[in-house]
Protein backbone atom coordinates (compact mmCIF):
# COMPACT_ATOMS: atom_id res chain seq x y z
CA UNK A 1 0.00 0.00 0.00
CA UNK A 2 1.52 3.64 -0.80
CA UNK A 3 2.53 5.12 1.88
CA UNK A 4 0.65 8.56 1.67
CA UNK A 5 -2.50 6.31 1.78
CA UNK A 6 -1.75 4.50 4.52
CA UNK A 7 -1.15 7.62 6.66
CA UNK A 8 -4.69 8.96 5.89
CA UNK A 9 -6.53 6.11 6.45
CA UNK A 10 -4.02 5.60 9.98
CA UNK A 11 -4.85 9.81 10.18
CA UNK A 12 -9.07 9.01 9.62
CA UNK A 13 -9.26 5.99 12.68
CA UNK A 14 -8.53 8.78 14.78
CA UNK A 15 -10.96 11.38 12.73
CA UNK A 16 -13.63 8.86 13.49
CA UNK A 17 -13.21 8.12 17.17
CA UNK A 18 -12.95 12.26 17.27
CA UNK A 19 -16.30 12.28 15.68
CA UNK A 20 -17.78 9.55 18.02
CA UNK A 21 -16.58 11.91 20.71
CA UNK A 22 -18.07 14.78 19.64
CA UNK A 23 -21.60 12.96 18.88
CA UNK A 24 -21.05 11.68 22.65
CA UNK A 25 -20.97 15.02 23.64
CA UNK A 26 -23.91 15.96 21.84
CA UNK A 27 -26.01 13.29 23.01
CA UNK A 28 -24.63 14.40 26.85
CA UNK A 29 -26.18 17.65 25.74
CA UNK A 30 -29.51 16.93 24.80
CA UNK A 31 -29.96 14.26 27.86
CA UNK A 32 -29.47 17.38 29.90
CA UNK A 33 -32.11 19.09 28.15
CA UNK A 34 -34.58 16.27 28.60
CA UNK A 35 -34.42 15.49 25.02
CA UNK A 36 -34.06 11.75 25.39
CA UNK A 37 -34.94 11.45 21.37
CA UNK A 38 -32.02 13.60 20.42
CA UNK A 39 -29.50 11.93 22.99
CA UNK A 40 -30.55 8.18 21.27
CA UNK A 41 -29.92 10.35 17.75
CA UNK A 42 -26.59 10.63 18.87
CA UNK A 43 -25.33 8.28 20.96
CA UNK A 44 -26.21 6.17 17.83
CA UNK A 45 -24.33 8.27 15.56
CA UNK A 46 -21.33 7.51 18.15
CA UNK A 47 -21.58 3.89 17.47
CA UNK A 48 -21.33 4.48 14.10
CA UNK A 49 -18.71 6.58 13.83
CA UNK A 50 -16.75 4.24 16.35
CA UNK A 51 -17.48 1.32 13.29
CA UNK A 52 -15.90 3.61 10.66
CA UNK A 53 -12.89 3.91 12.73
CA UNK A 54 -12.79 0.04 13.36
CA UNK A 55 -13.75 -1.04 9.51
CA UNK A 56 -10.10 1.56 8.32
CA UNK A 57 -8.15 -0.33 11.00
CA UNK A 58 -9.01 -4.03 10.14
CA UNK A 59 -8.67 -2.76 6.52
CA UNK A 60 -5.35 -1.75 7.90
CA UNK A 61 -4.71 -4.74 9.23
CA UNK A 62 -5.48 -7.21 6.70
CA UNK A 63 -3.38 -5.10 4.08
CA UNK A 64 -0.58 -5.75 6.20
CA UNK A 65 -0.26 -2.34 7.59
CA UNK A 66 0.75 -0.88 10.81
CA UNK A 67 -2.18 0.89 12.39
CA UNK A 68 -0.80 4.07 15.04
CA UNK A 69 -3.62 5.40 17.42
CA UNK A 70 -3.20 8.96 17.51
CA UNK A 71 -4.95 11.27 20.27
CA UNK A 72 -8.33 12.42 20.33
CA UNK A 73 -8.92 15.65 21.10
CA UNK A 74 -11.55 16.54 23.21
CA UNK A 75 -14.77 18.16 21.44
CA UNK A 76 -15.04 22.03 22.15
CA UNK A 77 -18.23 22.85 20.09
CA UNK A 78 -20.33 25.39 22.24
CA UNK A 79 -23.90 24.24 22.95
CA UNK A 80 -26.22 26.63 23.91
CA UNK A 81 -29.49 26.05 22.15
CA UNK A 82 -30.85 22.90 20.86
CA UNK A 83 -30.30 23.86 16.86
CA UNK A 84 -26.52 23.58 18.10
CA UNK A 85 -25.18 20.53 18.19
CA UNK A 86 -27.44 19.97 14.56
CA UNK A 87 -25.50 22.96 13.21
CA UNK A 88 -22.60 21.88 14.52
CA UNK A 89 -22.94 17.91 13.02
CA UNK A 90 -23.69 18.90 9.84
CA UNK A 91 -20.59 21.27 10.12
CA UNK A 92 -18.47 17.98 10.99
CA UNK A 93 -20.13 15.46 8.36
CA UNK A 94 -18.93 18.07 5.73
CA UNK A 95 -15.09 18.19 7.01
CA UNK A 96 -15.43 14.56 7.60
CA UNK A 97 -16.51 14.00 3.68
CA UNK A 98 -13.63 16.21 2.57
CA UNK A 99 -11.20 14.13 4.55
CA UNK A 100 -12.95 10.86 2.75
CA UNK A 101 -12.84 12.79 -0.62
CA UNK A 102 -8.54 13.69 0.15
CA UNK A 103 -8.34 9.82 0.76
CA UNK A 104 -9.71 9.31 -2.38
CA UNK A 105 -7.81 11.41 -4.27
CA UNK A 106 -4.36 10.06 -2.82
CA UNK A 107 -5.18 6.50 -3.74
CA UNK A 108 -6.63 7.10 -7.05
CA UNK A 109 -3.14 9.09 -7.47
CA UNK A 110 -1.46 5.44 -6.21
CA UNK A 111 -4.00 3.50 -8.16
CA UNK A 112 -4.57 1.99 -5.15
CA UNK A 113 -7.84 0.41 -6.60
CA UNK A 114 -8.62 -1.74 -3.41
CA UNK A 115 -8.77 0.85 -1.72
CA UNK A 116 -10.97 3.12 -3.83
CA UNK A 117 -13.51 0.51 -3.58
CA UNK A 118 -13.32 0.74 0.17
CA UNK A 119 -13.90 4.04 -0.05
CA UNK A 120 -16.87 4.19 -2.44
CA UNK A 121 -18.69 2.72 0.78
CA UNK A 122 -17.87 5.80 2.43
CA UNK A 123 -18.10 8.42 -0.55
CA UNK A 124 -21.80 7.31 -0.45
CA UNK A 125 -22.21 7.17 3.71
CA UNK A 126 -20.91 10.81 3.67
CA UNK A 127 -23.66 11.74 1.34
CA UNK A 128 -26.40 10.19 3.47
CA UNK A 129 -24.84 11.76 6.35
CA UNK A 130 -25.03 14.79 4.87
CA UNK A 131 -28.75 14.99 4.20
CA UNK A 132 -29.59 13.27 7.60
CA UNK A 133 -27.88 16.20 9.15
CA UNK A 134 -29.02 18.62 6.80
CA UNK A 135 -32.77 17.06 7.16
CA UNK A 136 -32.92 17.30 11.38
CA UNK A 137 -31.82 21.01 11.03
CA UNK A 138 -34.79 21.75 8.58
CA UNK A 139 -37.28 19.83 11.07
CA UNK A 140 -35.95 21.65 13.93
CA UNK A 141 -35.93 24.90 12.48
CA UNK A 142 -39.69 24.04 11.23
CA UNK A 143 -40.84 22.35 14.50
CA UNK A 144 -38.47 23.05 17.22
CA UNK A 145 -40.26 26.44 18.71
CA UNK A 146 -43.46 24.44 19.05
CA UNK A 147 -43.32 22.12 22.54
CA UNK A 148 -45.43 19.76 20.54
CA UNK A 149 -43.87 19.73 17.28
CA UNK A 150 -40.79 19.11 19.31
CA UNK A 151 -42.37 16.54 21.65
CA UNK A 152 -43.06 14.39 18.21
CA UNK A 153 -39.51 15.43 16.62
CA UNK A 154 -38.25 13.49 19.52
CA UNK A 155 -40.35 11.05 19.30
CA UNK A 156 -39.22 9.97 16.08
CA UNK A 157 -35.35 10.08 16.58
CA UNK A 158 -35.65 7.92 20.25
CA UNK A 159 -37.20 4.80 17.83
CA UNK A 160 -33.98 5.27 15.55
CA UNK A 161 -32.11 1.81 15.86
CA UNK A 162 -28.27 0.72 15.53
CA UNK A 163 -27.59 -1.16 12.39
CA UNK A 164 -24.10 -2.22 12.07
CA UNK A 165 -22.27 -1.55 8.44
CA UNK A 166 -22.34 -4.20 6.70
CA UNK A 167 -19.07 -3.96 4.64
CA UNK A 168 -16.94 -6.46 2.88
CA UNK A 169 -13.21 -5.77 3.52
Amino acid sequence: MNEKVAQLLNEQITHEFYSAYLYLDFANYYASKGLDGFENWYRIQAQEERDHAMLFFQYLHNNSQKVTLGAIRQPDKALNEPIDPLKAGLEHEKLVTGLINAIYAAAHEAQDYRTMQLLDWFVKEQGEEEKNASDLITKMELFGGDPKSLYMLNSELKARVYTAPSLVL
